[in-house]
């Protein structure tokens, strides 16, 4: 006996799943990656609704400053972010702004630095059963140049560029690095590739900012930094900030 469906399980499915419904939810999400992230989001906005929780995800619908804004955390790794992107996707979400974190690949960047994601070099393992090699991972250009505006206006020390994923957290070693950083990535990560790619399959608007945890180059650990710390709220404050200017018709 053959396998009965040419996909045994959809976006599209998983989101009937969890009962969400376009008009349950917002045009615009901000995703943070862990769930205590996700909590300070939370206090930001006004009469949150819980939309679903399944496994280890939770989806809510608010609103900031009479903007309607929906929040999730989206995961740390391609994997599940892969999950939670076909469902926001599918639910109809037009803009999502992704804020997590990144080690930067540039021995100039600090920890607490910010970097906005231009365009993804797919390392991850999820993305080649979605699309083939020459396919060009990009961030959607209108919002990644307002998070990289506003992130400036803010005071912010914030840089730009292409954006390495990785699924191999403790196998970044020199050989591979220096091969990304010549293929011009200033920061690695374990989700971009994942999420812009999904979006721009499903024809949304996707773009990330990332705070600096560490340095690959010059091995500076900052995971304990209070400038990473500060760094993380900031993203919050940014995606906000943003969410208005895209209400308000910048891009």
């Amino acid at each position: 006996m053959q396998m009965q469906k040419e996909v045994h399980l959809t976006g599209k499915d998983l989101t009937a799943m969890v009962q969400l419904r376009p008009q349950d939810v917002a045009r615009y999400a901000i995703v943070p990656g862990p769930r205590d992230r996700l909590e300070v989001l939370m206090k930001k906005l006004e009469n949150p609704v819980r939309n679903f929780s399944f496994m280890e995800y939770t989806m809510y619908t608010g609103s900031y400053q009479g903007v309607k804004v929906t929040a999730m955390n989206g995961g740390r790794f391609s994997t599940d972010t892969s999950i939670t992107a076909e469902v926001m996707c599918n639910a109809g979400i037009e803009h999502i702004i992704r804020i997590g974190t990144c080690g930067a690949l540039d021995e100039h960047m600090k920890v607490g630095d910010l970097v906005v994601v231009d365009r993804s070099i797919r390392g991850d393992g999820v993305t080649p059963y979605y699309v083939g090699h020459d396919f060009k991972t990009a961030a959607d250009k209108g919002i990644a140049d307002t998070l990289y505006t506003v992130a400036q206006e803010m005071g912010a020390a914030v840089h730009r560029g292409c954006v390495w994923t990785t699924d191999a957290l403790l196998r970044e070693t020199r050989q591979i690095v220096e091969a990304k950083r010549k293929e011009g990535a200033v920061a690695v990560d374990m989700v971009s590739s994942a999420l812009l790619t999904i979006a721009q399959l499903h024809q949304k608007k996707a773009a990330a900012i990332l705070a600096v945890s560490d340095n690959v180059i010059t091995g500076e650990m900052g995971f304990m930094n209070p400038l990473y710390y500060m760094a993380e709220t900031r993203l919050i404050e940014i995606a906000l900030a943003v969410v208005m200017k895209l209400e308000g018709g910048i891009t």
